[in-house]
């Protein structure tokens, strides 16, 4: 069953689930990348869906764009800014 597999899954990956323990560096979660998906999510549920593969190209690249940008401590208006004036590279300084 489901629950066994997970059971298995826990005891044969002890070492690496309980990782953050032993290792402050490590995150006790992985929201930051689950947020990032989540809002391709919303996005896609609000508007029903992408008008084109292209556009949702963009969306994604834009998004990409700013989750750097804040992961970084970049504020994200500061960040698309100074990508507009030609200064993309401020979120990898």
């Amino acid at each position: 069953t489901k629950v066994l597999n997970l059971i298995d899954r826990l005891v044969n990956y002890k070492a690496s689930v309980c990782l953050f323990i032993k290792n402050l560096c490590v995150p006790f979660d992985n929201n930051l990348a689950e947020r990032d998906l989540r809002m391709i999510k919303v996005k896609t549920k609000v508007s029903g869906c992408f008008r084109s593969e292209e556009g949702a190209q963009e969306y994604l690249t834009i998004m990409s764009y700013i989750g750097t940008a804040h992961k970084h401590g970049i504020n994200a208006f500061t960040a698309i800014r100074e990508a507009l004036l030609g200064n993309s590279d401020i979120i990898f300084n």
